[in-house]
């Protein structure tokens, strides 16, 4: 049984939906043919050259760094990342770049980070909300009225909740308003306090629709001042994000877990390092695969007792350890996101099966590849 690279790719947009990618972001596929037959599959960090070299022909490389992301104008063969584009091209392999869109998606990148660290994942550190937003309308029509007026609400695109159309709720009240000089009220006299029996209707709406809402309202209320309110509604998080948050079956010390990280992780040039008293008890960890010092404040937050991401600066570092007990854990930026090749492989390989061998490239594209202690590594 052949699988075309069309149906490889609808399983990882199914994964790692590309709307997920933050605007800044390139994702999705680089260079190969949707409808050539896909003979292997390699999972990378990153597409380099000696990665490369181990695709084979009509192979796919799924890598998590996008190769082609800023002031991209040539793929030209004498440039490195062409030559590497024209190596696959040749090979009639490809390449599919999952990166922020891997980063939230869940499972994602670092929902892999805290498996391997032995945490159970309970929260998104940096949730993103679900669904467009929207705004709660609540208008104030006579009773006689209040199916025109909601049915100019439906038309304008309003009452929309999931599967189900023309949603509102209505209850029955009392109003009152006193016309003023200059007024033309459909009910009362200028300078009658007026009292009338009233529907309060309710129904939500995509907030880009408040223009073509509010002239529905108006078209079809019979008032001349319809009264009305707009609530914005507050987005629900989707459980999905950047970061993840969780809870190791056992405490262990600030050092001891520094010491499983070591562990754990791919070793590489840059090492561990922390920040934190050793003897500290550890129970809830946040973590972020890739750079996360843009989340100290979200983990400070989030009170959780350590922080483990990537590429943690001096200045933002420092202050997060004046202003909060969390103890930090930076390792390489590589090391933390390379348990995702291994999640990314076994969905592949649950969905295809033994029609598509899928692996995990083993080579360490960690840019640091001297310690000054140690010599060349």
């Amino acid at each position: 049984m052949s699988v075309k690279l069309a149906e490889v790719i609808a399983v990882l947009d199914a994964v790692y939906p590309p709307g997920l990618a933050q605007g800044w972001d390139s994702v999705g596929l680089v260079c190969g043919d949707p409808d050539d037959v896909v003979d292997s599959v390699t999972v990378a960090v990153d597409a380099t050259t000696d990665v490369v070299a181990t695709v084979g022909p009509r192979g796919l490389l799924l890598a998590h760094h996008p190769l082609l992301l800023r002031g991209v104008d040539t793929v030209a063969a004498s440039t490195p990342k062409g030559a590497l584009i024209h190596r696959l091209i040749r090979a009639r392999a490809a390449l599919f770049t999952a990166h922020t869109n891997a980063d939230s998606a869940n499972p994602g990148v670092s929902d892999a980070l805290a498996d391997v660290l032995g945490l159970t994942v309970d929260g998104v550190l940096d949730p993103i909300a679900a669904g467009p937003d929207t705004d709660k309308w609540v208008i104030f029509t006579p009773p006689a009225d209040a199916e025109a007026v909601r049915a100019a609400v439906f038309a304008a695109g309003a009452g929309h909740i999931g599967d189900y159309a023309q949603c509102s709720w209505s209850v029955a009240g009392t109003g009152q308003f006193l016309p003023l000089d200059g007024a033309s009220p459909a009910v009362g006299t200028v300078g009658s306090l007026e009292r009338v029996d009233a529907d309060r209707v309710e129904v939500v709406a995509p907030t880009r629709l408040r223009a073509q809402i509010l002239a529905a309202i108006r078209a079809s209320h019979p008032y001349e001042e319809p009264a009305f309110d707009v609530v914005p509604r507050a987005p629900l998080p989707a459980g999905v994000g950047i970061g993840r948050i969780g809870t190791l079956a056992h405490p262990l010390r600030f050092g001891d877990f520094v010491a499983r990280a070591h562990a754990v992780l791919p070793q590489t040039t840059w090492g561990v390092r922390a920040a934190g008293d050793p003897d500290a008890p550890v129970a809830r960890v946040a973590v972020c695969g890739g750079a996360g010092d843009s989340l100290l404040g979200a983990a400070a937050a989030a009170g959780v007792d350590a922080y483990l991401t990537a590429d943690l600066r001096h200045h933002p570092a420092d202050e997060h350890r004046r202003a909060s007990g969390v103890g930090l854990i930076d390792v390489a930026h590589w090391a933390s996101e390379y348990p995702w090749c291994a999640q990314a492989a076994s969905l592949l390989r649950g969905h295809f099966g033994a029609a598509l061998p899928v692996d995990v490239c083993t080579l360490r594209t960690d840019p640091w590849n001297i310690d000054s202690s140690k010599g060349t590594s």
